[in-house]
């Protein structure tokens, strides 16, 4: 009997515990909504603690996966629910192509500045190496490559003209 009952529990438990772990996420999928219905949220650490706030205590890595899993939207106001209206415009789910580069400075650049034969590029937080990714992409002769932080795009160009004709093609889409 005692091997029986170890059997039965030893296959049972596993699946309780993972009725209960899926109950849990879909309950804090739904606080994730109901957070950024009211608002948008700057941060993951940001929208950790407001969870925490309301007795979710989650890990970055399974945050990371609810907003990957909520489709979530990141732009310059911070993360929001898609079509939303909070943050940018979102492309309707079908369309799998990546922003372009004017789409990008619409909604995550600053400020542009030359310096010789380079380009600074200022975004939002969190914002630079989708940017640079798009300009990457769309394959401006002008640029030789990028280089990205969290907050700044280092656009490398053959010469001191082409660099300025990049600063000026990057102002006039911020300025637009």
């Amino acid at each position: 009997m005692y091997i029986y009952t170890y059997a039965r529990l030893r296959f049972t438990r596993p699946r309780i515990l993972l009725f209960q772990d899926e109950e849990m996420k879909l309950q804090r999928l739904d606080v994730i909504r109901e957070v950024l219905a009211q608002s948008p949220v700057g941060s993951q650490d940001e929208l950790r603690k407001k969870l925490r706030r309301r007795g979710i205590d989650v890990t970055q890595a399974t945050l990371s996966r609810d907003i990957h899993t909520l489709q979530l939207v990141k732009g310059p106001k911070g993360y929001s629910l898609p079509h939303s209206g909070h943050g940018t415009a979102v492309a309707p789910e079908d369309d799998d192509t990546p922003p372009s580069i004017e789409e990008m400075l619409e909604g995550f650049g600053l400020r542009v500045r030359q310096a010789m034969n380079q380009v600074v590029l200022r975004t939002v937080m969190g914002g630079a190496q989708t940017t640079a990714a798009a300009l990457d992409r769309a394959g401006w002769p002008e640029v030789i490559g990028t280089i990205a932080g969290d907050d700044t795009v280092l656009i490398i160009c053959p010469d001191v003209r082409r660099a300025g004709e990049i600063e000026h093609r990057m102002r006039t889409l911020l300025e637009s």
